[in-house]
């Protein structure tokens, strides 16, 4: 018996040791968050883009012709102009004419491609702008992992989920200070470190989307809290596995535009499981 439990630890280790890698290379991809390297809130009108100075949109030196194309932007609809001769994609196409872009969040946003350049028009909170990705970014570059707490099985906690008799909205309010409604469909509640606890999830890519924070924020780990995904609840249970919290966008770029924890998810204990706090060698804007 103590043979079996010890091949299901190691078993249990090495599924982890795997999802962190995994986690990891998809922040090193070309359109991972270490390459996010601007976001440009759109104004009324022309919004030129290019490498030279005097653009709306400054895009990194050597990357982009000095005037590329614009973004019109005109009572939250956003259109794309490019310049000729210029190779400009969208969706993969070359762009010979004036062309609408859908923004995120919308299913499916459009993806504007200029070389090693990645751009997409966003909207957050009734604003929009235009997100850049550079797959020659130093942070990208330099990125050397993530520090994670050592892998804990006892971190791994079945919780009690109580489901709401219909979704009940909860306020999520983000960096930029705008807030969303957003349905909750349950809350799990468990015990850790002798601590009564309980988080209200969203429901985000068919499963519970959790932003937490705890007694380490701050300290060992990233101060405006973490995120920790599960799967939807079985027989009125929900697994939380806390050696799988990882850090939100904005521990890697300033860019990014991340929601924050709500009060109710900000938990009388320390756990000391999932990422460390992450250390850029790059300094951010």
């Amino acid at each position: 018996m103590l043979l079996h439990a010890a091949a299901e630890a190691g078993d249990y280790r090495a599924g982890i040791l795997k999802w962190r890698e995994n986690y990891e290379a998809v922040l090193k991809k070309d359109n991972g968050w270490l390459a996010v390297s601007g976001l440009y809130w759109l104004k009324d009108g022309d919004n030129t883009f290019g490498s030279g100075p005097g653009n709306t949109i400054v895009l990194p030196a050597g990357a982009s012709p000095e005037m590329a194309g614009a973004f019109i932007f005109h009572n939250g609809q956003t259109r794309l102009r490019v310049k000729p001769g210029v190779d400009v994609r969208l969706n993969g196409e070359s762009v010979k004419r004036e062309m609408p872009i859908k923004p995120d969040p919308a299913s499916g946003p459009d993806v504007i491609t200029l070389g090693r350049l990645r751009m997409i028009v966003i909207e957050r909170g009734g604003r929009y702008g235009v997100r850049l990705w550079d797959s020659a970014s130093r942070a990208r570059a330099e990125f050397t992992g993530i520090r994670w707490f050592r892998v804990e099985p006892s971190y791994r906690i079945e919780s009690r989920f109580t489901s709401y008799p219909q979704p009940k909205k909860i306020p999520i309010l983000n960096v930029l200070g705008h807030t969303d409604q957003l349905p909750s469909p349950g809350y799990a509640a468990f015990t850790l470190n002798g601590k009564k606890c309980h988080l209200e999830p969203v429901i985000e890519e068919g499963q519970l989307f959790f932003i937490f924070k705890d007694m380490t924020s701050g300290k060992e780990t990233y101060p405006a809290g973490r995120f920790l995904y599960a799967d939807l609840p079985r027989d009125g249970k929900v697994i939380l596995d806390f050696n799988k919290a990882y850090n939100p966008p904005c521990a890697f770029t300033s860019y990014a535009t991340c929601p924050l924890p709500p009060k109710q998810n900000h938990l009388p204990a320390a756990v000391r499981a999932g990422a460390l706090t992450y250390h850029s060698p790059v300094a951010t804007e």
